[in-house]
């Protein structure tokens, strides 16, 4: 009956003879029919009347719709796979109580989206939009070109006439065109997409999206060719990769994840800008109150280049570096030796206080317990130092490993702060060429390895032919704390690697932890020269190399403008520079006890009050005020500015007393009459060049998670070397140089003391 009725008021409406049905229309009025046969006739509120229309492309259409009639716009289609379709819709009713419903019905999709269109925000507002443009989903084709039907439903409750535009318009320009730019606008309520064809030959390319406004916030999205395409701010990132931008932004995309050879790349304006660091609205006063968010317009450029191939790069870069590893054999347990137990000193304890206490001390003073004990004591730095790479490495990769898993699944490219314009992926890493640079540390931290293992078997033939200048002179040989920078810099290439698998705020202590190792070991290593004797043990050195990383933890969990952490913080920094001072200076003999206190007052009242005299060891007041000064404005500056890079905050102090203790080292050895040889003035020389250029580099800034992802694709740069590698991995590659020219330095420093006796080389 519901059929019958519904044939006999679309010829009862109908004026002149009867139509030549054609089977699109005829499809459209039979689904129309079920519909109300379903819904049921009598219910109140039915759309009495059906109004069909053959509508056109690029003609605007005037209408009103109310309750009692319902319109479909039938639009005779010829589908292209280079071409697309879109609806705009404007309404031109001020009331938002009963919106239109617009339901677009294609061959093998259904689009459906009311105006107005209300799209929320943070808090639960919502903003109303009158003017909607919706690209229509393409369906697939298995011509060239194929003719087909789709409807346009337009539909109300509302009993009163609602006035309404509709245009349909063909997109001329839907498929993206390689290495060509192509400008278009978007906002909320008319999001964009375009669809991009591999060519023969390109597995992987660079999606780019630009804009010279910063504001308002958006987002590009890459999805598969399947309908519906989630192209609203509140459901595109259901499917596909996404990341937010604001000027910029950069997506990799693959071949081989996509089956059809083609994906869509959509562009959504967001709502509000809180996601790309823009300001926060105020709270709505009522629940239900409409917040009119203005002009989100935003012109946008979007450009698809090629990628450069990764494995054939890879190939290439890898080809004659391989090294042969030479291993080493321990000769006898060292897992139990302790100073302690060895302390081969036939003095007295008073002897090492008038022997350390002299004004003028010589690193025969300094070098008096048995080589073969200190040899094994020093051994321990490298033992230990592998172990704590094992245990922190393997639980690192895997995190990582699951960051990047993250990633993929759920296409989020907003977790990980990728320099995206010069992000090359190789199977399931996102950033390949981030990765690769870093074989420079590993490569050169094993060379640095095999070369101080040639000077250690060197040195020990020496020592078996009882060589006079290998036994009395010189600065002593011991090369643990060798192996230890050797293989620190090492790790620091595995866990710099790991970190620029997914750079974040969170992980960023992978990249540093070994950094503090480095420039520890490196200080270490300049005192242990000429203070053999009575440089800090392994144990001693790694604790408090652990409590620096704890404290970068810390910083980077409770540091982000927490000013009682500073406070605390700056304390603890200042007290240990005093106490390491006093150590230094006197040369470890003292004692920190319950007379502390009493000694202090004692030597201010004797020296400062009772007649004033300067301090006994000058060259070290020196150093150690230098040290001082240093420090506290390192502490002042923390406190006050209160950087959000905590970590790197922290390495800034230990790169700042490592230099100034490697240039004091330098002075002072000048001032001594000693020299430095032809190779170790070439390796200053060259070093400090690079170390120059890599620094240069550095500071260019290409991302950072100090800002909100989108802010952070601001910074992002097209690739400089080979179209491969960005300017950070320029730093990686130059760093790993300059750090191993400080390690031959530190190796080749003293060369000119070899024939020279100890007793002669001043320790300071």
């Amino acid at each position: 009956m519901v059929l019958r009725s519904c044939w006999k008021s679309r010829h009862k409406n109908s004026s002149g003879p009867a139509p030549c049905w054609t089977r699109p229309r005829l499809a459209a009025l039979l689904w129309l029919c079920v519909t109300q046969f379903v819904c049921g006739s009598g219910a109140e509120g039915e759309t009495n009347n059906v109004i069909q229309k053959d509508a056109e492309f690029d003609v605007t259409y005037n209408d009103t719709v109310t309750s009692e009639n319902q319109t479909i716009y039938a639009f005779n289609h010829t589908v292209s796979r280079n071409k697309g379709v879109r609806v705009f819709v404007d309404v031109l009713s001020q009331g938002f109580e009963s919106p239109i419903l617009f339901v677009v019905r294609q061959k093998q999709a259904v689009v459906s989206f009311q105006v107005p269109l209300i799209l929320r925000g943070l808090y639960q507002r919502k903003y109303p939009y009158s003017h909607v443009g919706r690209t229509l989903c393409q369906p697939p084709t298995r011509a060239a070109s194929e003719t087909q039907y789709f409807f346009v439903d337009v539909s109300t409750l509302s009993s009163l006439g609602t006035n309404y535009q509709l245009r349909v318009s063909r997109v001329e320009s839907f498929t993206l065109q390689t290495d060509k730019k192509f400008s278009f606008t978007a906002s909320p309520s008319q999001p964009q997409y375009f669809k991009y064809v591999f060519p023969d030959g390109v597995d992987t390319v660079i999606v780019k999206v630009n804009s010279e406004m910063t504001f308002p916030c958006s987002v590009m999205s890459i999805q598969d060719i399947q309908c519906p395409v989630y192209d609203l701010d509140n459901n595109v990132a259901f499917i596909g990769m996404y990341q937010t931008m604001t000027k910029k932004g950069a997506i990799t995309v693959q071949r081989k994840d996509f089956p059809s050879n083609s994906f869509y790349v959509v562009v959504v304006v967001k709502t509000e800008d809180e996601a790309c660091g823009g300001p926060l609205r105020f709270y709505p006063l009522r629940p239900d109150e409409l917040i009119d968010a203005g002009n989100r317009s935003k012109f946008i450029d979007v450009i698809v280049t090629p990628a450069i191939n990764c494995k054939s790069h890879f190939n290439k870069y890898v080809a004659a570096q391989s090294l042969d590893s030479v291993g080493r054999s321990r000769q006898e347990s060292l897992s139990s030796v302790e100073e302690d137990d060895y302390d081969t000193l036939d003095d007295i304890t008073s002897d090492k206080n008038i022997v350390r206490t002299k004004k003028f001390l010589c690193v025969s003073d300094l070098s008096r317990k048995d080589k073969r004990i200190l040899s094994k004591k020093y051994q321990i730095y490298f033992w230990n130092i592998a172990t704590i790479a094992v245990f922190y490495a393997l639980p690192v990769v895997q995190l990582v490993i699951t960051y990047q898993t993250v990633v993929n699944v759920t296409g989020n490219q907003d977790i990980c702060f990728y320099n995206f314009l010069c992000a090359h992926p190789l199977g399931a890493l996102s950033a390949f060429n981030n990765i690769l640079s870093n074989l420079g540390y590993v490569l050169l931290g094993l060379l640095f390895l095999l070369i101080v293992l040639k000077r250690d078997i060197v040195h020990n033939r020496a020592l078996v032919r009882n060589d006079l200048n290998a036994l009395e002179c010189g600065i002593p040989k011991h090369f643990g704390l060798y192996y230890a920078m050797g293989t620190a810099l090492m790790m620091e290439g595995l866990l710099s690697a790991c970190y620029h698998v997914c750079p974040n705020y969170t992980n960023f202590q992978f990249d540093t932890s070994f950094m503090y190792m480095i420039a520890g070991l490196c200080m270490l290593k300049l005192y242990q020269k000429r203070h053999p004797d009575i440089n800090a043990s392994a144990y001693t050195a790694y604790a408090c190399l652990a409590g620096v990383i704890f404290f970068s933890v810390l910083g980077v969990v409770f540091g982000k403008g927490n000013t009682v952490f500073w406070i605390i913080f700056s304390v603890i920094h200042i007290l240990s520079t005093m106490l390491l001072s006093t150590q230094l200076y006197y040369m470890g003999r003292w004692r920190l006890d319950a007379g502390i206190l009493r000694r202090i007052v004692y030597v201010i009242y004797t020296d400062c009050i009772r007649q004033c005299s300067g301090p006994m060891y000058i060259d070290r007041m020196v150093l150690l005020v230098m040290g001082n000064i240093v420090n506290w404005s390192l502490a002042a500056y923390g406190l006050i500015e209160r950087p959000n890079d905590f970590a790197s905050y922290l390495l800034a102090i230990a790169i700042c007393n490592l230099l100034l203790y490697f240039a004091f080292y330098i002075i002072m050895k000048l001032r001594s009459g000693e020299r430095i040889q032809c190779l170790a003035l070439v390796c200053i020389l060259f070093t400090a060049v690079v170390w120059g250029f890599a620094l240069y580099f550095f500071f260019q800034g290409l991302s950072t998670w100090q800002k909100t992802p989108a802010e952070s694709r601001e910074h992002n740069r097209d690739c400089i070397l080979l179209s491969f590698f960005d300017d950070h991995d320029i730093w990686h590659f130059l760093s790993s140089i300059a750090m191993f020219g400080s390690f031959l330095v530190l190796l080749t420093m003293d060369d000119d003391l070899d024939t020279v006796q100890r007793d002669k080389i001043l320790a300071f």
